[in-house]
């Protein structure tokens, strides 16, 4: 069954294609599934693996192939644009680097080598998403497919949290996985939803965003949550204010207040049944494991090996992690001291450029030019990528395939924006150019008239 998934993926490429050649309609529908494919890849089994160790106990469990890949990989194709020219492309090629350095220091250069093709996928992903987000319909489609996933998962979130599930997860298998992943369509939404009287599909990835952030339960997520929105609202109206900015503003911190309860409750069921003291005293017990490590290992442990060497080599018991099966087969819960871990202080550098630089850049796109529309969206992914960088102390999850492709996507989304702009600029500048020409050459024959 494991070929016949493969087989499949890999003939879509061509097939993929051709509906990109054909007409504009296609690509539209094409480019909506990267933004949507993230939120159910896993539950509904569009990937195949051409290694698989379904028992180990890293991050990535073999060489795995996505629907999301054939789709990425097509787009690259038939964009006929060199992808290194993208903004970003060398950051994440340096990351990339960094966990194949990795695997000379690893015990098992195999399973690192995993984590290194998934982020080969991940650069995939960017550069499609980037090459789509060159046209603004590109950037609509993207995101009416981040919003359709979580909107999804809302729904999901909604039938567990009636039938009596304490921690609502989708369809993710974890709630911290899905509340991480919704960062991604909540900010972008509400962004859109501020700037445009477009409003229908914004507003519904506000409501659905919010409504698994409520129902996950997770401090983390629900307390960044609180803070992105607010940290949206007043980065939108210092850059420029509007009307209609301060009623959505208005409406989004009414709704946030009543949210709140919600939520409130949602975190007293939870610690009805499970310790907050408890929880915290696990974090900083895996924090010390991960610190030892760390300063054992100064090149890392190699990507993928967290798990594995914390226990085999005695890092978690002198750390005092719990033994028991839940504690002992999951990695610290901070994703700094993770990639600084396995994959040293040069992977540790990497990743921090990763994240940082397109927040920096977001944000200067953002301020530099407030007269244009498309800085309303560059703050949504500034304020995304900030709160995704707040949660990686808290959650391990960013090392995940769902949560690099969101983050290769929503990096994708703010590239294309600054190649638009300097396509423009260019334009702007050529016609100029021609212009003057035009001008120059007219004046020739005047001048010769006149002696």
């Amino acid at each position: 069954m494991r070929f016949v998934a493969l087989a499949v993926i890999i003939f879509s490429v061509p097939i993929f294609l051709v509906l990109l050649q054909q007409n504009a309609r296609y690509r539209r529908y094409l480019y909506f599934a990267i933004g949507f494919l993230p939120f159910v890849i896993s539950a509904w089994n569009l990937d195949g693996a051409i290694i698989s160790w379904a028992t180990w106990p890293g991050q990535t469990k073999g060489v795995v192939i996505t629907l999301l890949d054939a789709l990425a990989l097509a787009v690259v194709i038939r964009s006929r644009r060199s992808p290194l020219f993208f903004p970003f492309t060398g950051i994440i090629i340096a990351y990339i680097g960094a966990a194949s350095l990795s695997i000379l220091f690893s015990n098992n250069p195999q399973a690192s080598f995993f984590y290194a093709w998934q982020l080969g996928m991940v650069l995939l992903v960017f550069w499609a998403a980037a090459n789509a987000c060159m046209s603004e319909d590109g950037q609509k489609m993207i995101i009416a497919g981040l919003v359709c996933g979580v909107t999804l998962q809302a729904g999901f979130s909604i039938s567990q949290k009636l039938s009596g599930v304490v921690q609502a997860s989708g369809t993710m298998g974890h709630q911290n996985l899905l509340g991480v992943a919704t960062h991604f369509a909540l900010y972008p939404s509400l962004a859109m939803l501020m700037a445009t009287k477009k409003a229908k599909l914004p507003l519904i990835g506000v409501i659905a965003g919010l409504i698994v952030v409520a129902f996950g339960a997770s401090r983390a997520t629900i307390g960044l949550a609180g803070i992105g929105v607010i940290l949206l609202i007043f980065l939108s109206m210092a850059r420029k204010p509007s009307a209609r900015k301060t009623k959505v503003a208005v409406i989004g911190l009414v709704v946030l207040a009543l949210a709140t309860p919600v939520a409130i409750a949602s975190l007293q069921q939870r610690f009805a049944i499970t310790s907050s003291e408890g929880s915290n005293e696990e974090r900083q017990a895996f924090e010390r494991a991960a610190k030892m490590i760390f300063s054992d290992h100064p090149m890392g442990i190699g990507a993928n090996q967290y798990v594995v060497i914390a226990n085999t080599e005695g890092y978690s018991q002198k750390a005092g992690v719990i033994w028991n099966r839940g504690s002992r087969s999951a990695p610290v819960h901070n994703t700094y001291l993770l990639v600084a871990a396995e994959t040293g202080f040069i992977g540790f550098f990497c990743f921090v450029l990763f994240i940082f630089v397109p927040i920096f850049a977001a944000f200067k796109f953002a301020w530099s030019n407030r007269g244009d529309p498309k800085g309303d969206l560059a703050v949504g992914i500034g304020v995304t990528l900030t709160i995704v960088a707040l949660h990686s102390f808290y959650e391990w999850v960013m090392v995940t395939w769902v949560i690099q492709y969101l983050l290769a996507i929503s990096i994708g989304l703010l590239a294309g924006l600054i190649m638009q702009r300097k396509a423009a600029k260019r334009a702007v500048l050529v016609a100029k150019l021609r212009q003057q020409k035009e001008d120059g050459e007219s004046e020739a024959p005047a001048l010769a008239t006149s002696t």
